[in-house]
């Protein structure tokens, strides 16, 4: 079972998003708390993924997601927004935010979405827009820093930081290169040092700053 926790100071949201995911058979919603409660539930329930909403009113979620990612075991933190354009994107992206959800998201794309984050995933809404990709890229890795950064990586190193741009999870990389998932994650701790990230979000758009992607890939990075 994926362990979930949804993080948001609006009851419907958290009410929602929990009759949606519990639903499915592999998803079980451990707690739906208003942020001033999710680093102790956090600590409690260790959720494997946490769904946080990046702005409430009385606790700042991007605070939260710094708190999260300094824990021992820290979960995977998707943040969700009702907007898909804020300078707190960027801001999130460098804290180590495995993706982004709107929270109009297609209800039967949510079990799908969480599935990924779990298994190692990124999820970017496609309604975040590229000027907010633009501008974090613009605030930290130019296009020669980036080419440099990749060419310390192997030739299955590139094609591993490739399908995680894609969003693709450690075992649909490992059907595709053929690879057990031991080795593929192996291969994501060494590209993620070796790009001198601490997500494969940021790793992802350094791939398509350097150039590494297609259209096609570089638009399913979103």
């Amino acid at each position: 079972m994926i362990r979930v926790l949804v993080v948001d100071d609006e009851a419907l949201i958290r009410t929602g998003f929990t009759h949606i995911l519990n639903k499915a058979d592999d998803i079980e919603v451990v707690a739906a708390v208003p942020g001033g409660q999710a680093a102790r539930a956090v600590r409690e329930l260790l959720p494997d993924v946490v769904l946080l909403d990046i702005r409430m009113p009385d606790v700042d979620g991007l605070s939260i997601l710094a708190d999260l990612r300094r824990m021992p075991q820290a979960p995977v933190v998707a943040m969700l927004t009702t907007f898909d354009a804020d300078e707190y994107v960027a801001t999130a992206l460098r804290s180590g935010a495995a993706g982004f959800l709107l929270k109009d998201t297609d209800p039967e794309q949510l079990p799908h979405l969480v599935r990924t984050l779990a298994g190692g995933g990124t999820v970017l809404s496609s309604k975040v827009t590229r000027r907010v990709v633009d501008g974090y890229l613009d605030n930290s890795v130019r296009e020669p820093t980036a080419v440099r950064l990749v060419a310390r990586l192997t030739e299955r190193e590139r094609a591993v930081l490739v399908l995680m741009a894609e969003g693709l999870a450690n075992t649909d990389i490992g059907e595709r290169l053929h690879l057990s998932t031991g080795t593929v994650k192996g291969h994501v701790t060494n590209v993620l040092g070796k790009l001198q990230v601490s997500s494969r979000v940021q790793a992802a758009l350094i791939a398509e700053r350097a150039g590494l992607l297609t259209p096609s890939q570089d638009e399913g990075a979103r």
